[in-house]
């Protein structure tokens, strides 16, 4: 009895290291692992790039400048999450930013007096003026999702639209004026009161922007919405034939986005101290680069939020390392240019990774 148990056992244990050995040897085996843990290779920039630049100015790992990392990583880690949630479903969204600062400019023009507000209808209450600017982005969200499933376009031309015409409604409506801080009630900058705990500070933005991350990973890894989210990105066609309603998960994603890009505008009000339309012009791009250098892969069904989280920072991490480096600004584009990339042709090579 024993000699049979452990001859079964031995049999085993010679498959199991056939069968390891057969996964093509190191290379294989992380690329088996990246494909498994995607947040592995970012978390690993990262580490690498705050050690260098500590090397290069010991400024850099200060608290008060930790602190201010966080701060700048803020709108475009906010924004990210509703940029990841669109690219898992293999889609992209080009008016994430545009529709954020619709929403801020709305937000910021309801709360003033009537006298500094540019529409006809200001000195609304803080809360209120809040909420009308989360349930417009929202609406708009709602709306690039309605025209995809719909009329069956491509997010990208859908919202390459939808980028023009609300960077020109937010030209139009509200008159290309910014709105100060001194002008607006406490309330519309809450976001951005921050709390000192020793010499690092915590904005508050920063926590909501935590949470949210929280919130949106539980319901990608544990709830069946999420499920369907990453079945409609990986294979369309197989999701409908397993029951998936594929144009009912692709509206919840874009009316859910609206909804991150209201809230991000809130933050971005309280990070920036005002509302303008010229805050954040890059930020279309920002999102995405945070979010394929996280490792979620352009072609969907693949990815984390811990890993965009992680994409924000080393974005933010780049630009103020290489600015406390003293290299020009110049050189901080052509590293974030050469880390999409390596991050895209990384994604490639995991995706060849065998079942």
């Amino acid at each position: 009895m024993n000699s049979t148990i452990a001859s079964t056992d031995s049999e085993s244990a010679v498959d199991l290291a056939e069968e390891f050995g057969s996964r093509g040897g190191l290379g294989a085996r992380l690329q088996s692992t990246l494909h498994r843990y995607p947040y592995l290779s970012p978390l690993a920039v990262l580490v690498v790039a705050m050690i260098i630049f500590t090397l290069l100015n010991e400024r850099f790992i200060l608290a008060t400048n930790l602190s201010l990392l966080t701060q700048q990583m803020v709108i475009v880690g906010t924004l990210a999450i509703a940029q990841t949630l669109i690219i898992l479903t293999a889609g992209i969204d080009l008016s994430i930013g545009a529709i954020m600062v619709f929403g801020q400019m709305l937000m910021a023009n309801l709360a003033v007096s009537q006298d500094a507000s540019n529409v006809a209808f200001g000195g609304w209450p803080s809360w209120a003026a809040i909420l009308a600017g989360i349930l417009l982005s929202t609406a708009a969200g709602a709306a690039n999702g309605y025209l995809i499933v719909r009329f069956k376009l491509p997010p990208f031309i859908v919202t390459l639209g939808t980028l023009s015409v609300f960077t020109a409604l937010t030209l139009i409506v509200f008159r290309a004026r910014t709105i100060q801080g001194p002008e607006m009630p406490e309330a519309m900058l809450a976001l951005g009161e921050t709390s000192n705990v020793g010499s690092f500070g915590v904005m508050a933005g920063v926590v909501v922007m935590l949470v949210l991350y929280a919130v949106f990973a539980y319901i990608l890894r544990s709830t069946a919405w999420g499920t369907h989210i990453y079945a409609v990105g990986d294979d369309p066609e197989a999701a409908e034939l397993s029951g998936i309603n594929a144009n009912r998960v692709l509206m919840g994603v874009y009316t859910v986005s609206g909804l991150i890009m209201g809230i991000a505008a809130w933050i971005t009000i309280g990070r920036v101290g005002s509302a303008s339309p010229n805050v954040t012009p890059d930020i279309n791009l920002e999102t995405i680069t945070a979010v394929v250098i996280g490792g979620t892969s352009l072609f969907g069904g693949r990815g984390i939020l811990v890993g965009t989280l992680l994409g924000a920072a080393i974005v933010t991490v780049m630009r103020n390392g290489l600015a406390l480096a003293g290299l020009d600004q110049a050189y901080r584009v052509l590293a974030i240019g050469l880390l999409v990339i390596a991050a895209v042709s990384l994604d490639q090579w995991i995706r060849e990774v065998k079942a």
